[in-house]
């Protein structure tokens, strides 16, 4: 096995272009004429997360902070709780197919960390498959982490900024128009990390993975920012990591809110311009210009 490789760049930037996007041929259509050029895409290849020498699921993401991406499924599934659970996380040089030396990544625990591997891989089908009800997810969340006990409270301003700032830390996305993007604020509305990957829920896990190593968690008095909608299990993902408020351009589905009542969450959806809408513990926007926590 080797060491697995970081990207270059800070926290809030994402990967280099070289790993996260590739040239292809395309042919540009103008005034119903084409014209053979080549395009930058977004890459999107599979990751199978193994724990020991058990692989426990594959994912398709884009290469990069794949690290990252291991620790927040790990954590956002309860399997680690801390990164003290974490001995090691590296990429496996011994593949059965050359090309998938970069694809699989193992991950080792301390000695005396135990998990159930049937549960997890139960509970992995089960989410994947329309065989629960909303209310067994919920329920099935619930265990898995109580609801929030936070108090922050966040000025209506704080959030009109956000969707501009992670824009801007989208390089992948600026060259290829393909990622997704999660980015994790401060109580100040400062940028801490960003993360794109062609998975919405990939680029989630990520910024928890990165908060898991830096040893923030839990994540009280921050804000999760998704270019996207709020599903069910993104909200999820925020409860495991302790984020109180998940915020997002589109809108959130029936069973996020429902989620969130249940566990004392803030959603805010439609944030675009200087407007927004404010879903589960709403107390926790007020109003005015500058952020409080």
């Amino acid at each position: 096995m080797k060491p697995s490789k970081l990207p270059a760049g800070d926290p809030a930037g994402s990967t280099g272009s070289g790993e996260a996007a590739e040239r292809v041929p395309v042919s540009r259509f103008t005034f119903h004429r084409p014209v053979s050029a080549d395009d930058s895409v977004a890459r999107e290849e599979p990751l199978e997360i193994q724990i020991g020498a058990s692989p426990v699921a594959v994912v398709m993401r884009t290469p990069g902070h794949d690290e990252e991406l291991a620790l927040g499924f790990l954590l956002t599934e309860s399997v680690v709780g801390a990164m003290g659970d974490v001995a090691s996380v590296r990429h496996c040089s011994i593949v059965t197919r050359p090309e998938a030396e970069d694809n699989v990544l193992r991950v080792t625990l301390r000695p005396g960390v135990e998990f159930d591997m049937e549960a997890l891989r139960r509970n992995l089908f089960t989410s994947s498959s329309c065989g629960i009800c909303g209310k067994a997810s919920i329920e099935s969340a619930m265990r898995l982490a109580p609801p929030l006990d936070d108090e922050s409270v966040f000025r209506a301003d704080y959030f009109y900024g956000l969707p501009g700032r992670l824009r801007e830390a989208q390089a992948i996305f600026s060259e290829t128009g393909g990622l997704h993007a999660a980015g994790l604020f401060d109580a100040e509305g400062a940028l801490l990390v960003a993360r794109e990957d062609v998975g919405r829920h990939n680029a989630v896990d990520k910024v928890i993975g990165w908060a898991l190593r830096e040893g923030r968690l839990p994540l009280a008095g921050h804000v999760l920012l998704v270019l996207g909608r709020i599903s069910f299990e993104i909200v999820q993902k925020a409860l495991a990591a302790r984020v109180p408020v998940v915020a997002a351009v589109s809108a959130p589905t029936s069973l996020a809110v429902e989620l969130a009542v249940e566990i004392r969450m803030t959603l805010v959806g439609f944030l675009r311009g200087r407007g927004m809408n404010v879903y589960g513990l709403a107390d926790r926007v007020g109003r005015g210009s500058s952020p409080e926590a």
